[in-house]
């Protein structure tokens, strides 16, 4: 059994977690804590607060207790919007307090990208343009070609949580480009996990999107490999381990 622990914010899109739970295989358990998510924003002071230490800091034990062997911050907007070097500051304190490997879902997207050989990606973001643009500034820093950023202006997760099926894939239809070699859809509040193989097959190329990533992201701090297509290409990269 391998036990991987997810810090959340609030109550948008966690239901991806035990669908995801469900497609991985039985010897693999998701163990979501929520926090508090403070002013729901996607606005630059409400994100910073969302990500502060102490808040993060509070959920820190319930995952312990629940056997967790690895942590990720499943927000991408409350982690990139501290800068490349912040964010490394937030994850190194996450894992100093919890006693455990630690990342968050923006490393989480860099490392993806890496995984799948991408070199140029387009971003579909639920947020703001100027919160949008923070995510391209932190992945241009982790060494990624940013070729397009599509902002849809939402201001909360509330209001991302709600959206289905037809409103990601135009988001991700919006935010593609020839030139992409993988189309990023970078908020925690949107519900992916039952699309992606739509996204996919509708694109022609891969999808990364927050949750899969985050999942992702706790596996590779275990050292585990699952083939589970239904959760994309990122999913489906060989050396596989089979569940």
């Amino acid at each position: 059994m391998t036990a991987l622990g997810f810090l959340y914010p609030g109550h948008s899109g966690e239901d991806d977690y035990p669908r995801m739970e469900q497609l991985l295989g039985s010897d693999i358990r998701l163990a979501v804590v929520h926090t508090d998510i403070g002013e729901d924003a996607h606005r630059v002071d409400a994100l910073l607060e969302m990500g502060a230490e102490d808040r993060l800091a509070a959920g820190v034990e319930e995952l312990r207790l629940s056997g967790a062997e690895a942590v990720v911050w499943a927000c991408t907007s409350g982690s990139f919007v501290h800068g490349w070097n912040g964010a490394h500051d937030q994850v190194r304190a996450l894992a100093r307090r919890a006693g455990l490997p630690a990342s968050s879902t923006s490393f989480a997207f860099a490392h993806a990208v890496r995984e799948i050989g991408a070199r140029r990606v387009a971003v579909g973001a639920t947020y703001p343009e100027d919160v949008a643009a923070l995510f391209a500034t932190f992945l241009k820093d982790a060494g990624t070609e940013v070729v397009a950023v599509r902002g849809a202006g939402i201001v909360t997760a509330a209001e991302v949580g709600t959206w289905g099926e037809a409103e990601v894939l135009a988001l991700a239809r919006e935010a593609d480009r020839p030139d992409a070699d993988v189309v990023l859809l970078p908020d925690t509040a949107l519900h992916t996990a039952s699309h992606l193989p739509l996204l996919e097959s509708t694109l022609g190329k891969p999808v990364l999107t927050a949750n899969q990533v985050t999942v992702w992201e706790a596996l590779r701090l275990t050292d585990r490999r699952v083939n589970a297509p239904e959760l994309g290409s990122l999913f489906t990269k060989e050396p596989l381990v089979q569940v």
